[in-house]
């Protein structure tokens, strides 16, 4: 028994149906491949709509990056949503990016919701303007004080863990510093333990693990790989970098 004896259908929709697995096929067998991109970081195979996510621990991002570095590489590319992200991990690979390609890859990424946020930002009738202050203010708490504050807070409770580093911290603070004066940049040189203490509290609570995201300002062949020019909405490259 067939099953079209079962579930009879008309020709159209036999066509239909027809079509519809041929491009299914064609989309997951093209995987991450962008038309009219040759050599483009490869990828993990992504699903309609949902691209990669459904693969991705998004409350433990980086470790979900790392662990498909493992099979892909240190440059490689997956699917958020509608949106490529080409990925690179490890130190040598970001500082090759960012120093030694800062002009390729030092654009900050242009997320939707922050462009609308931030219409109107280089007004120049006025520094006031309500959607520059709006702009001005979202930057403060995402690029300093919510960093910051975290970063105190860890701070403070591995002090209370290990009371002895604290110890050792505050007797170096008083022997280069004082009570009687505030700190100035120039006694950083001067604390080296503290500044010791401070990194390994940065690297402990992993505040910005994946940095922020980068854009492409030119196309560059970058370890092997073509990444072209970020082109957002045009010839349906629609990317952008995260390390």
């Amino acid at each position: 028994m067939s099953i079209l004896s079962v579930f009879p259908v008309d020709a159209v929709t036999l066509v239909l149906l027809g079509a519809l697995t041929i491009i299914l096929l064609l989309y997951f067998n093209s995987g991450l491949k962008n038309p009219g991109v040759i050599n483009f970081p490869p990828g993990p195979p992504s699903l309609p709509v949902i691209g990669n996510l459904h693969m991705l621990d998004l409350k433990k991002l980086n470790k979900s990056l790392m662990k498909l570095s493992e099979k892909y590489g240190e440059v490689f590319s997956i699917k958020l949503g509608p949106t490529t992200a080409v990925v690179l991990t490890g130190y040598e690979t970001v500082k090759d990016a960012l120093v030694n390609n800062a002009d390729e890859f030092g654009e900050r990424a242009h997320i939707p919701i922050f462009e609308a946020v931030s219409k109107g930002h280089a007004n120049p009738h006025s520094y006031f303007h309500e959607d520059n202050l709006m702009y001005t203010t979202i930057n403060l708490f995402a690029a300093g004080m919510e960093t910051t504050s975290t970063t105190l807070r860890w701070g403070m409770l591995l002090m209370m863990k290990y009371p002895e580093i604290q110890k050792k911290v505050y007797e170096e603070i008083i022997r280069v510093i004082g009570s009687e004066r505030p700190p100035r940049v120039e006694d950083r040189k001067d604390l080296p333990y503290t500044v010791a203490v401070i990194h390994e509290i940065q690297r402990f609570g992993d505040v910005v693990p994946t940095s922020i995201t980068h854009e492409t300002t030119a196309d560059v062949n970058f370890r092997g790989y073509f990444i072209p020019k970020v082109l957002l909405g045009k010839d349906g490259y629609n990317w952008s970098l995260i390390v």
